[in-house]
């Protein structure tokens, strides 16, 4: 039985958009490789045309972008390593059986040698072995065209693709700036571990290959937030949210909306349609963000310059609908608390509404949230 279970999928499920999404960045990518860069017929004179490897490479940058071997420095310089590797063989070895063999294996070393392994890199040497007659026709060349060319165009393809849809290729760096342009790290990767004991676990499992120090700092800080959850309990936001709420309409002016937030202090407040449904959220910082100008003299209370532009807003109104934020996370009545921590743990939102059938019934803040877990934490200290 073990052995039947181990022949199965070791990958995760993935959702039918992230399939599509993968699937269709290696259409773009190698469609207009071949349209505008490479011919996908053979040309020995210039050797701009596609290679079978290319294909092998596309699935690595748009599918599983966050790989180190998708990295341009791995694709670019391993391909490239590769051809040459393949082509210095093929011009050496004649039998055919030991020049792939000899082509594939001494490219894997070399890559490795240079940090760039790339599984296509493979392909593109036993590419080489196998076409002793384009190879005399480029020689080493066959190294810049089509191999180092075309895999530089999937690589820009694969980044502008990624920044369209929502992804982040090539993956950040452990010592890159947070996403707030400071040199702090962002809060969910505040883990106490040194670039050199996190690089250290992953070459102790032999998994340097497969993820890098910055997405093992992201996996071991969403594990430490699930793991802080079952310290909670069986909490969920209809147990921890405000359900009393002041709302506001599209229509609301901005003063009015200034008075309540500093009348009820509070940080955000959610908007409705006629029908009660939920449209948006406006959160204090929309306001200061309205009076950026006058920021050094905002006091905690918005103070006079708040009251300027809102004296401005009368020859100009401006209202909720102008500012509200439409965007951001949601829950339901059901949403464990495991769900909302990573929510409002970076900064980027200080509440979620609870819905209910477009409706909203309820809003988790930052100050519910931190309230919660510090009553869970009291009763497991005193139990």
């Amino acid at each position: 039985m073990l052995i039947l279970k181990s022949l199965g999928p070791a990958v995760a499920r993935v959702s039918g958009i992230e399939a599509m999404r993968a699937g269709l960045g290696a259409l773009i990518g190698l469609g207009l490789t071949g349209l505008f860069v490479l011919s996908p017929q053979v040309d020995p004179q210039l050797g701009l045309y596609l290679v079978a490897p290319f294909g092998a490479t596309s699935v690595l940058l748009f599918a599983v972008p966050n790989s180190p071997l998708a990295q341009p420095w791995s694709a670019i310089v391993g391909n490239t390593v590769a051809a040459l590797v393949g082509v210095a063989v093929c011009l050496v070895v004649t039998d055919p059986a030991l020049r792939i063999a000899l082509a594939v294996g001494l490219a894997i070393t070399a890559t490795i040698q240079c940090r760039a392994i790339h599984p296509p890199a493979g392909a593109v040497a036993m590419t080489a072995a196998m076409s002793p007659d384009a190879v005399a026709q480029l020689g080493f060349w066959y190294a810049l065209a089509p191999i180092a060319t075309g895999t530089i165009t999937l690589v820009l393809l694969a980044t502008v693709y990624a920044r369209l849809t929502g992804r982040h290729y090539p993956f950040r760096q452990f010592d890159d700036p947070s996403k707030h342009g400071t040199e702090d790290r962002n809060p969910t990767e505040r883990l106490g571990l040194s670039e050199a004991e996190l690089t250290n676990i992953l070459e102790r499992y032999s998994q340097s290959f497969n993820l890098g120090v910055e997405d093992l700092a992201r996996l071991i800080g969403a594990a430490e937030l699930q793991a802080a959850t079952h310290a909670s309990g069986p909490l969920t936001a209809q147990d921890i949210m405000s359900h009393n709420l002041i709302t506001v309409r599209p229509e609301t002016a901005l003063n009015e909306i200034a008075d309540l937030i500093r009348r009820h202090r509070f940080t955000s407040l959610p908007v409705v349609g006629s029908d009660s449904r939920f449209l948006g959220v406006i959160f204090q910082i929309h306001l200061i963000g309205m009076a950026r100008d006058d920021a050094q003299r905002l006091d905690r209370r918005f103070g006079a310059a708040l009251r300027r532009l809102l004296d401005r807003d009368r020859e100009k109104p401006m209202n909720a609908a102008n500012i509200m934020s439409v965007a951001g996370p949601r829950a339901t009545t059901h949403t464990p608390i495991g769900a909302l921590l990573p929510m409002m743990a970076d900064g980027d939102t200080d509440a979620v509404p609870v819905l209910e059938h477009g409706k909203i019934v309820g809003i988790v803040t930052r100050t519910d949230l931190i309230a919660a877990l510090s009553r869970s934490a009291a009763r497991t200290a005193s139990a």
